[in-house]
């Protein structure tokens, strides 16, 4: 079973993406979930997490510019992102945090470029 996420593209400095990641396997459950993201010649990095009642956590380099929500009634986990930068540019994944190596899918890419 993976995750798959969906929404990326191509998009130019100081745009915007919504992300989703819809969990028909309901493998997210009331569990901590998380956005990830892996840049080319990068490890995989955590830039956000929710749970249910806390709020959620923010890499600082994505800090008031990403905010991530969840849906329980749609089993679905989205990754708002604004302000996009160059340097954000990465294949983004959804997972449980901590992760669970047999849950990631193929990610979805996004290219930050004029």
């Amino acid at each position: 079973v993976q995750l798959q996420a969906s929404g990326g593209g191509l998009v130019q400095p100081g745009g915007s993406l919504r992300l989703s990641c819809r969990d028909s396997q309901k493998i997210f459950s009331n569990n901590v979930v998380g956005w990830y993201r892996q840049a080319p010649g990068k490890q995989r990095e955590l830039v956000a997490s929710i749970g249910r009642g806390t709020e959620p956590i923010y890499a600082d380099s994505v800090k008031d510019r990403f905010t991530i929500s969840r849906d329980y009634a749609k089993n679905t986990v989205y990754l708002q992102m604004n302000s996009l930068r160059p340097e954000d540019t990465a294949v983004y994944y959804c997972n449980k945090y901590p992760p669970y190596a047999r849950y990631w899918g193929q990610g979805t890419q996004v290219t930050v470029s004029s």
